[in-house]
C-alpha cells in the first residue's frame, strides 16, 4: 500500500486495512483540528485505490475482514467512483465483513438518500462522524461548515439508508461559556438522530490552529478535569438514544462505557466518584501543548 502524509484512523478501526481513498479534507476549515494542515484535498484514481488492494492482498492474503477509508471525508468520492472501489474490495477480499469511512455532515448532505443506500448495498457499512457539537453558537465558533439541523438531517438519511453511524462528540469545545449550552443541544441532537455509536474525546489545544491560539490569548476558556467531567454527566444524563456510548480516547479524563439507556447510572456515578479527586490527579487540561 502506498500511504501519503501523516494518516488518521478512529480507535475502533485499529485492526482493519486502512486504503487510503482521498487525501487531506475538503472542508480542512475547523479551527480545533491540526488534521490534514498544509495538505490540498484531492481524491485519488480508483485505478491507483485498485492497485493499493491487490497489493494488500498480496501482503495479508484475502483475509481481511475489515477495511476504514481514510482521509477525510471519502464520501465526497463520486458515487459511482466509490461503489467501484467498494464492489472490488469485496471481490479482493471475499471474507469482508466491513468497510467504513470518515463522513461529516455537510458532505454526507451532498448525496442523495438513493446514493448513501446504494453505497450500502455496495458495502459501505458505516459512517464515522465528527459532529464535534449540537449547539449551534459553537458549530459557527469553530468553522464546522454545518448547523445542528444539517447534523440531524444527515444522521438520519446515514441510518435510513440502513449504515451504521458513529458521531463525536467534543467534550469541552464550547469552552467555559458555554459548557452547559453545548451539553444539552448535543444531548437534544442526538437524540434526534439516535446514532448507533456515541464517542468522546476531550477537546486539547492543538498548536498551529486558530482555536490553540484563541486559548493562549485568554479569549477561550479551555475546561479543567472538573469542569470537563460535570459537562461529560450533563451530556449523558440528558441523552435519550438507544446505542452505545464510548469514552474510547486518551483525551478523556473518564473511561465509561456501555449501551444506553441502561448503563447510565452506572457511567454517572464512575464520574461523580472522580469527581471526589483533586484535579491534581488529572492529566494537564493543555497536555498536548506543553
Amino acid at each position: 500500500m502506498r500511504y501519503e502524509g501523516l494518516v488518521y484512523r478512529p480507535p475502533s478501526e485499529a485492526g482493519s486495512l486502512l486504503i487510503q481513498c482521498t487525501i487531506g479534507c475538503p472542508h480542512n476549515k475547523c479551527t480545533f483540528c491540526a488534521m490534514y494542515k498544509g495538505v490540498a484535498f484531492r481524491i485519488r484514481r480508483v485505478a491507483e485505490i485498485k492497485e493499493d488492494l491487490r497489493l494488500a492482498r498480496e501482503c495479508y492474503g484475502e483475509g481481511v475482514k475489515t477495511i476504514f477509508l481514510p482521509d477525510g471525508n471519502t464520501v465526497l468520492m463520486k458515487t459511482e467512483q466509490l461503489i467501484e472501489v467498494l464492489t472490488y474490495a469485496r471481490e479482493v477480499f471475499p471474507r469482508l465483513e466491513r468497510i467504513t469511512s470518515y463522513g461529516s455532515a455537510r458532505f454526507l448532505n451532498l448525496k442523495t438518500a438513493a446514493e448513501l443506500r446504494r453505497l450500502r448495498e455496495a458495502g459501505l457499512s458505516r459512517i464515522h462522524s465528527g459532529m464535534e457539537s449540537g449547539d449551534d453558537v459553537v458549530l459557527a465558533r469553530i468553522r464546522k461548515g454545518a448547523a445542528a439541523d444539517e447534523i440531524i438531517a444527515a444522521g438520519r438519511k446515514v441510518k435510513e439508508a440502513g449504515m451504521e453511524l458513529s458521531e463525536y462528540v467534543l467534550i469541552g469545545i464550547g469552552g467555559r461559556e458555554r459548557s452547559r449550552e453545548h451539553a444539552l443541544a448535543s444531548a437534544a441532537v442526538l437524540n434526534a438522530i439516535n446514532p448507533d455509536f456515541i464517542r468522546l474525546r476531550t477537546y486539547i489545544p492543538m498548536p498551529n490552529t486558530p482555536l490553540y491560539e484563541e486559548w493562549r490569548q485568554g479569549r477561550f476558556g479551555l475546561l479543567s478535569p472538573h469542569e470537563a467531567l460535570r459537562e461529560t454527566a450533563l451530556l449523558i444524563e440528558n441523552l435519550d438514544v438507544t446505542g452505545q456510548l464510548y469514552s474510547d480516547h486518551s483525551s478523556n479524563y473518564a473511561y465509561v462505557n456501555g449501551r444506553l439507556p441502561d448503563a447510565r447510572p452506572a457511567m454517572l456515578a464512575a464520574i461523580f466518584k472522580l469527581l471526589t479527586l483533586p484535579e491534581s490527579d488529572f492529566r494537564p487540561p493543555a497536555v498536548a501543548a506543553l
